[in-house]
């Protein structure tokens, strides 16, 4: 046990200890078992009119789901082990569906789901019923479904489960396949006739255009035009070359026929060398444009920007080249070198007279106008196909779509044709791994009620306990939980007597406490009170043992403090009325009276000198001030007096403060070992705080299962702000917990 000079720090007490719990279940113990018997008989009610219904049970595998988004959708095959979850939880759903219930009630008849005649709402109530009564059940990574259905009548259970089982099969096939073969057979027919406009319309196009096939005839114009371009390219660069010759051959012979072209001699003066220069150099660039013109040509259209930009390049070199020309005209001869022309290009041939290269060069010219003339046929062929391209290429995307819907629609025709043919309700991807079952009772489900009706029982029983004990009640119980909760040193723990042991150690000189009646001077004419309040001075008498108890701690905290002074002043106080204050406050001094030669004062500061008088049996004493000076009058035993205090009403509080200072001087030199205050009750109009800090001592008497413990914590901090050492004694405690699991020790006692 803790020392009682001092409170043990909280962290040194657990907060929760097996011993609390056998307190709190010994002590609420005929609430749990009242709670419990409840709980029980209500589980063999239930047993007893509620009989267990009977079940059926059967297990379908899903092995692939076919999702088909329309009636044209061929549809795709989903197995459950990709997004198994959302598939079979799907699946369940339908199954556990309330449109599918009430198919089943229409098929089986209501009546007899219902087990009596059904009024309008027959079907919805039976579709209830059935509802409420089907358990699918999917184990964890599985594909199966455990299917359970539960009925009263033991007939009806294989039948209804069966149907249930139909008509998912049925609703499963409506959800996810598209079906009607007669919607389908009128969508193919008129998918296939608009199929067939689309390519007439298409082969009128190419038809029109000239081409079969779009692509080839576009890459065969290109080849073409560029061909063609080529051929004039090389025609207009041999034109040029042979008027130039022609000019030549007809400054060097004046009586030479002159061609339609040729021009007179030219009188304008000979270009200069930078000029020459210059030229040539024109001439070359322009050679290389014409060039890559013409490698451009093959892969690009003449309206293409890098074609466009070309031109803008050689029609600059060819502004520049005029520039020169005109300002030297005989340019153009300087760089055409005058030689011997032969008929065919051969120089082994003769020479080849003017009028003879006058005729080729115009050969030429024609040549040149006929290539012309072809490139604008190409080009406007060419043009004609751009033109019916965007409907060539609309007919054909259209065409395409066409094909694809007839191909579909086609398809699925002949799946419904197929799932049609395969009866009615047979779904291939769902297979029956156990068909229903014969029934049988349902205890399973019916145990469960029954342990859980006892469970709420006892649960209940327990809940209420501890909620009692945690949270509704307030009051200090236990000695541990002055330590734990109020942080107050614990001196002792008396027990609570039965009335049956107060009456066997009543001696003959134990009178009742005695109190005034209304209107009567204390010591006047007195009642006796209940029995069971008798106080202890017979050494046989039940309390005698724990008030010696209560002196030996007492004067061991004096000897741990080192108080060797006498008298030691002792208070003896408390939260209320009828918590055994008085009967502490006699037992402790006529303990300690005990003790050898030292002399005991008990002090009675209520208004009742119910102390005082008991001693007395039942007559007046004398004040406190008188026994100063009439000790003797005071006397009750060898080393024991007894005084009381004057009463005098709401007067006593305001002047007793002030004489009880003038008198501790007095009373600190008598020749007493110990004064022993029975007080008045802690509270905010009480003069104990005021009178508190004269004690060494201040003993707060604590009844076990009545005193709150706010009240206790506010009491002692209106001690506490009179500097008072305060103890704690609880009284009149209850062991509830049987002596085999009860700890014998102060700190949970």
């Amino acid at each position: 046990m803790n020392l009682p000079n001092q409170a043990q720090p909280a962290s040194q007490a657990p907060s929760f200890t097996v011993g609390d719990i056998y307190y709190v279940l010994f002590r609420h113990k005929w609430k749990i078992i009242l709670c419990s018997i409840t709980g029980i008989l209500a589980a063999a009610a239930y047993y007893k009119y509620f009989p267990p219904p009977f079940q059926s049970e059967a297990r379908l595998l899903i092995k692939y789901v076919v999702e088909s988004q329309s009636v044209a959708s061929g549809g795709r095959e989903t197995s459950p082990d990709r997004g198994g979850d959302t598939i079979i939880s799907t699946e369940v759903e339908i199954l556990t569906s309330l449109d599918l219930a009430e198919e089943v009630a229409k098929n089986i008849g209501p009546e007899k789901i219902i087990g009596r005649p059904g009024g309008p709402n027959a079907i919805n109530y039976a579709a209830s019923i059935i509802a409420s009564n089907l358990t699918v059940d999917v184990p964890i990574h599985s594909s199966v479904l455990h299917v359970v259905f539960a009925h009263k009548n033991q007939e009806l259970v294989q039948p209804i489960l069966n149907e249930i089982i139909s008509q998912y099969f049925k609703r499963h096939v409506e959800i996810h396949r598209a079906s009607g073969s007669g919607f389908l057979t009128s969508e193919t027919d008129q998918l296939r006739s608009r199929l067939a406009q689309t390519e007439e319309e298409l082969r009128k196009a190419r038809n029109k255009a000239g081409v079969i096939d779009l692509d080839e005839a576009k890459k065969n114009y290109g080849e073409q035009i560029a061909r063609l371009r080529q051929q004039i390219s090389e025609a207009q660069a041999d034109f040029s070359e042979r008027s130039t010759v022609l000019q030549e051959m007809s400054h060097q012979s004046p009586n030479a026929p002159t061609p339609d072209n040729a021009t007179p001699p030219d009188p304008s003066p000979d270009p200069t060398p930078d000029q020459i220069n210059q030229y040539r150099t024109l001439i070359s660039r322009e050679d290389a444009l014409n060039k890559r013109e013409q490698e451009l040509l093959t892969y690009f259209r003449e309206d293409s920007t890098r074609v466009k930009d070309l031109n803008a390049q050689i029609a600059e070199v060819e502004a520049q080249k005029k520039i020169l020309e005109d300002a030297a005209p005989k340019l153009v001869r300087s760089f055409v070198p005058v030689v011997a022309v032969h008929a065919n290009g051969n120089p082994n041939e003769g020479p080849t007279d003017v009028a003879t290269e006058a005729i080729r060069v115009n050969a030429l010219k024609a040549k040149i106008k006929v290539l012309t003339a072809q490139l604008e046929s190409v080009r406007t062929e060419a043009a004609k196909t751009d033109d019916m391209e965007v409907t060539i290429l609309q007919l054909t995307r259209q065409k395409n779509i066409e094909e694809a819907n007839y191909q579909k629609y086609a398809q699925s025709l002949e799946q419904t044709r197929i799932n049609e043919a395969l009866g009615s309700g047979g779904v291939s991807n769902i297979s029956q791994i156990q068909s229903p079952s014969p029934p049988k009772a349902d205890m399973k489900k019916s145990f469960k009620i029954i342990g859980g009706l006892a469970g709420a029982g006892i649960a209940l029983g327990f809940g209420w306990a501890f909620l009692i004990e945690f949270y509704l009640d307030r009051s200090v119980r236990r000695p541990i939980d002055v330590e734990r909760m109020l942080r107050l040193p614990l001196f002792l723990s008396i027990p609570k007597l039965s009335h049956k042991e107060l009456r066997l150690g009543a001696g003959k000189n134990n009178l009742a406490l005695p109190a005034p009646k209304e209107g009567k001077p204390a010591g006047g004419e007195l009642t006796l009170k209940n029995s069971s309040e008798l106080a202890p001075w017979d050494s046989e008498h039940p309390l005698h043992p724990f008030h010696e108890t209560l002196r030996d701690r007492l004067i061991s905290y004096f000897e741990s403090k080192g108080l060797t002074h006498k008298p030691k002043l002792v208070a003896v106080t408390g939260l209320g009325h009828d918590g055994g204050v008085t009967t502490i406050a006699a037992g402790l001094a006529s303990s300690l009276s005990e003790t050898g030669d030292g002399n005991v004062l008990l002090v009675d500061m209520t208004q009742g000198q119910g102390s005082a008088q008991q001693f007395y049996q039942g007559k007046a004493v004398c004040g406190l001030e008188e026994i100063l000076d009439a000790r003797a009058s005071a006397q009750i035993e060898s080393n024991l007096y007894v005084v009381g205090q004057e009463p005098g009403g709401e007067k006593l509080s305001r002047i007793l403060p002030g004489r009880f200072n003038k008198l501790v001087p007095k009373l600190k030199a008598s020749n007493f070992d110990y004064i022993i205050f029975d007080m008045p009750p802690v509270s905010q109009i009480s003069i104990t705080p005021r009178l508190a800090g004269f004690m060494d001592m201040v003993l707060l008497v604590l009844e076990s299962e009545k005193t709150d413990r706010d009240l206790v914590q506010r009491a002692t901090a209106l001690l506490a702000e009179s500097k008072a050492h305060v103890g704690a004694v609880l009284n009149k405690t209850n062991t509830y917990v049987p002596p085999k699991l009860h700890q014998d020790n102060l700190g949970n006692a």
